[in-house]
């Protein structure tokens, strides 16, 4: 009795909020349904065909192809770098962990407005504009659609900024389950601190956070929304359509049309997706195995 006290409500939740829409959204895919959550007419699987038809789609997926090849390495050797940094601290280890975690509590949407109203947009007064002015070079309109595009610049450096601090906590746990042994051993065989030392005991002791942390930045990255909406909603000449999945299915699902047959289709597919790619790169790196 008691466990269902404690966790019947938020089970509740979970089936209310997250399975019943989920399953929903799976019903309302083979049927048509315009501005509206009820299905009106059964289509089968026209709605699938007519989504991986739409060279918009193709392309969104591009886009997020793109930006994983951007900001996966990118954050991991990141936050890396900083774990083994900050583990190497004698003195402040607290503060400087929490310094570096302290932007993963901010919002996105927040995050996003700071980088574009203030660090970003373009005009003189930005700040990477005055830098660029007291070093001489010419201005750059960052979130311009023109070549070459800097907005990628401003979208990788957001998220850089946003979720580096998580996974070097990450890291860090990865680190201090290193058996300090193993070090002292590799001392008295000769081995000399630093990259040797890297190369053949720390990376390798890392390998099940390493696997963790790449399939959690390769979802994130396909759950990129809020930083390319709010960025680049308001550019001029950039495709309505040529952006990550997510947006794509807002526009499709809540823009104009409101076509939420379609745009439940394209959830469904983005869920295999993500579903398939964590799935192969967790067989490919072995991860749940005895040893890990």
């Amino acid at each position: 009795m008691w466990f269902w006290i404690f966790v019947g409500p938020f089970a509740l939740g979970l089936a209310l909020f997250t399975y019943v829409p989920l399953l929903w959204s799976l019903y309302l895919s083979f049927f048509d349904a315009y501005n509206t959550v009820s299905p009106t007419e059964f289509v089968g699987l026209d709605n699938y065909r007519t989504l991986l038809g739409d060279p918009a789609f193709r392309q969104s997926l591009g886009t997020f192809a793109l930006f994983s090849l951007f900001i996966v390495p990118t954050t991991f050797a990141l936050s890396l770098a900083l774990a083994l940094g900050v583990n190497r601290l004698r003195h402040a280890q607290a503060f400087f962990r929490s310094v570096f975690f302290l932007p993963t509590a901010c919002s996105y949407v927040v995050a996003a407005l700071v980088w574009k109203l203030s660090l970003f947009n373009g005009v003189r007064f930005g700040l990477a504009n005055t830098v660029l002015g007291w070093v001489g070079l010419d201005q750059i309109a960052w979130l311009s659609t023109t070549d070459p595009p800097w907005y990628w610049l401003v979208i990788v450096t957001l998220r850089l900024w946003l979720q580096t601090g998580f996974y070097m906590v990450l890291f860090l746990a990865g680190l201090q389950r290193i058996p300090p042994h193993l070090y002292e051993a590799a001392a008295v065989d000769g081995a000399r601190p630093g990259w040797q030392t890297f190369r053949h005991i720390t990376f390798p002791a890392l390998r099940p956070t390493s696997v963790a942390v790449v399939l959690l930045l390769v979802i994130n990255a396909f759950q990129a929304f809020d930083e390319f909406y709010n960025l680049l909603s308001d550019a001029r000449g950039y495709p309505p359509y040529a952006r990550p999945p997510l947006v794509y299915l807002y526009y499709t699902a809540l823009g104009q049309g409101q076509n939420l047959g379609i745009g439940s289709a394209g959830a469904v597919i983005l869920a295999l997706i993500i579903a398939v790619a964590t799935v192969v790169q967790s067989r490919w790196f072995g991860l749940g195995r005895k040893e890990d």
